[in-house]
């Protein structure tokens, strides 16, 4: 009987991985994920399969998304609101423009306002003076919450907009803030503010989407102001870290019809974490002296194509005179690499900056696997010196620049939903040109011979660690 049950164990499992491993052929992204995948399930089911259905899943298939799905509740909801928003959309002739609207699904808006934050006191000045301001909602989603001293900011001012009869709306990321103690969220509750967080693996039929991961930073008030960029709640992200030491980040906040794009994002999460469709004003309003025209660009594993990723590649080759990017995970796909070596080679100053201290040590080793042939190809790479860098700023010649969420990696090409806001603006661009130029002041510049001279065991761990690019 042992016998016998321990057979029917082993056939299951292989035929478990032969049906993973159709499912792998039909839905990977990349030949090679393909290819890995079905190798192991065949002859490794007994650990590939159970592996293949929490990291193998190329999309966030239980994910509903208002963008480009015109049956869609959320976008019925919004076709009321048309009207509202079409005297500031901007119908630009520049084809690099018109592919950015279509990787976004989201139309490039006029009577915007702009303004850079590059340090964290900065941003959360803003961001709780703006959320003091609010008349009628506030929309928080962040990847990282911390029950620290700028959480416990943060809960202080959301607590004394509801006592102002403000709603309150805060989503944050099961995984991101594990961390996150229920005396906190209870807190929150208890002081009338609505508090979710989104779950991937949410219901039965997605039990097993434990990849995937909510990286957004957005808030809005009353959709009039909004908030998008690298900082998480944590004391990190104020410099008071006792490793990290300075913080790098960079945030934006928006002003002008721009700010639905990212009450938009917010509200197609809220609706898959809680099945709820809230009431919010989706009549813009414009207040800028200056003003810049923003396409708001939401990405992530729902997506019908690799949203995040092709941007990316979509700003590399537009470039023609200069391709800056910072990123604190630097380990992109191979049309990214391709695309920054092509770059290069046909005289586009392109520069990486990434950081000098690592917090995940894989990230970091993975880079060095490919270091090599891109310096080679005559892309610059430098490593921020003073703290941590966490900014995922873009550069685009004069003529435009974009500030999210998204790093350059798999996770956040294909696993994470991310934002970003593109500016295809040439005074936004020049603001962004003068805070690189002051960060690259404060970088190292590595050569061939650093990358190529290391040992041979710190070779092969590079390269084992790039192998696990696509669940890191």
């Amino acid at each position: 009987m042992t016998s016998w049950l321990f057979g029917l164990v082993i056939f299951t499992f292989h035929m478990a991985g032969i049906v993973s491993a159709i499912l792998a052929l039909l839905s990977s992204r990349t030949s090679q994920g393909a290819i890995a995948w079905i190798l192991s399930l065949i002859t490794l089911p007994y650990l590939a399969v159970p592996a293949y259905w929490i990291f193998g899943q190329p999309r966030f298939y239980g994910y509903v998304t208002a963008r480009g799905e015109r049956d869609s509740v959320l976008r019925h909801v919004l076709a009321r609101y048309r009207s509202h928003v079409d005297p500031y959309l901007t119908d630009t002739p520049d084809p690099d423009v018109r592919a950015v609207e279509q990787l976004a699904q989201m139309p490039l808006t006029s009577g915007n306002r702009a303004e850079l934050l590059v340090d964290g006191q900065a941003t959360f000045d803003s961001l709780f003076a703006g959320i003091d301001r609010a008349e009628e909602y506030v929309l928080v989603q962040f990847f990282i919450v911390r029950n620290d001293a700028l959480g416990l900011r943060l809960k202080e001012c959301l607590r004394r907009a509801v006592e102002r009869g403000v709603r309150v709306y805060f989503l944050y990321d099961k995984i991101g803030s594990h961390k996150l103690n229920e005396g906190y969220l209870r807190d929150l509750a208890e002081a009338g503010i609505e508090v979710y967080a989104f779950r991937s693996s949410r219901g039965l039929r997605h039990r097993f989407q434990i990849n995937f991961r909510n990286h957004r930073k957005v808030v809005v008030v009353d959709g009039k102001e909004g908030w998008v960029g690298g900082f998480n709640v944590g004391i990190e992200y104020l410099g008071q870290h006792p490793r990290h030491g300075p913080w790098r980040d960079t945030h934006l906040k928006l002003t002008g019809p721009s700010v639905l794009g990212l009450q938009e994002a917010f509200w197609e999460d809220w609706h898959w974490a809680t099945g709820e469709l809230i009431n919010l004003s989706w009549i813009p309003t414009t207040i800028c002296e200056e003003c810049h025209d923003v396409v708001i660009v939401p990405s992530g594993p729902a997506d019908t194509q690799d949203t995040a990723s092709l941007l990316v590649q979509h700003a590399i080759h537009s470039a023609r005179e200069r391709f800056w990017v910072t990123s604190p995970y630097f380990v992109p796909d191979q049309s990214v690499q391709d695309a920054l070596r092509l770059a290069a080679m046909r005289g586009v100053d392109v520069r990486i900056m990434i950081p000098e201290r690592p917090d995940h040590l894989l990230v970091f080793l993975s880079a060095f696997s490919f270091l090599p042939d891109m310096l080679r190809a005559g892309v610059r790479v430098y490593r921020y010196q003073p703290g941590f860098l966490h900014q995922k700023v873009m550069l685009i010649d004069q003529a435009a620049a974009s500030v999210g969420t998204v790093n350059l990696d798999n996770r956040s090409f294909r696993l994470n939903f991310e934002i970003t806001a593109f500016l295809p603006d040439r005074q936004f661009a020049a603001q962004v040109e003068r805070m690189l130029e002051e960060d690259f002041s404060h970088c190292r510049e590595i050569s061939v011979e650093e990358v190529t001279s290391r040992p041979l065991w710190r070779k092969l761990m590079s390269r084992a660690a790039y192998l696990m690019a696509p669940i890191q």
